[in-house]
């Protein structure tokens, strides 16, 4: 069990255990009293029951099922009831607009083998998972809407910055974390 303001997170060991780049979001988050908010990938949930605390309501979406499943039990165990949890490989079972989405993508270069690489393998350059999320978000966000995406410096921060600049977004890094290897940061974007 992991506690994190206020909140009883069951883990399972074929799910993302929340960790610095979870938190550097969690810190972070742009949602607003009202708000409707997707949060994609959303793992043990954590980043979609920290939002659903001012946001009207909250989808989080999963490709992983065990995820979701365990989603569904945190926000139980948390009394959490403007939630919902369900499966999806990115937007594939999501409608709507959203006033945020957030998406903590996977990085590393390969091909998931376990239910839990679906959290850290981003594809064969560790990029295209996070580059079908860039051409379809938009779809899905309302207009004055906020996309936030958690990267790592080791698939091109640069590069996310220029495909959103060339949707009509205005990005900003709006927070980062230095480790070993790598910087993580916080996107934060909205239609210029």
């Amino acid at each position: 069990m992991l506690y994190y303001e206020g909140l009883k997170i069951k883990l399972h060991p074929q799910v993302y255990e929340p960790a610095e780049d979870t938190f550097l979001l969690a810190r972070n988050l742009k949602v607003k009293e009202g708000d409707i908010a997707l949060d994609v990938g959303t793992g043990t949930g954590i980043i979609a029951l920290l939002m659903a605390r001012k946001a009207r309501f909250v989808l989080g979406v999963d490709v992983n099922p065990i995820a979701v499943e365990l989603a569904k039990e945190n926000a139980k165990i948390n009394d959490i009831t403007n939630v919902q949890f369900k499966l999806s490989n990115l937007f594939e079972n999501v409608t709507g607009k959203f006033d945020v989405i957030t998406f903590n993508a996977p990085y590393l270069p390969g091909e998931p083998e376990e239910p839990i690489d679906l959290a850290l393998v981003g594809g064969e350059t560790g990029r295209e998972v996070l580059d079908s999320f860039l051409e379809q978000f938009d779809s899905y966000l309302h207009e004055k809407g906020v996309v936030q995406i958690v990267q790592s410096s080791i698939t091109g921060i640069e590069e996310t910055l220029r495909k959103l600049e060339s949707k009509g977004f205005t990005p900003e890094i709006t927070a980062k974390d230095r480790y070993f290897f790598e910087e993580i940061v916080v996107i934060s974007a909205k239609r210029a």
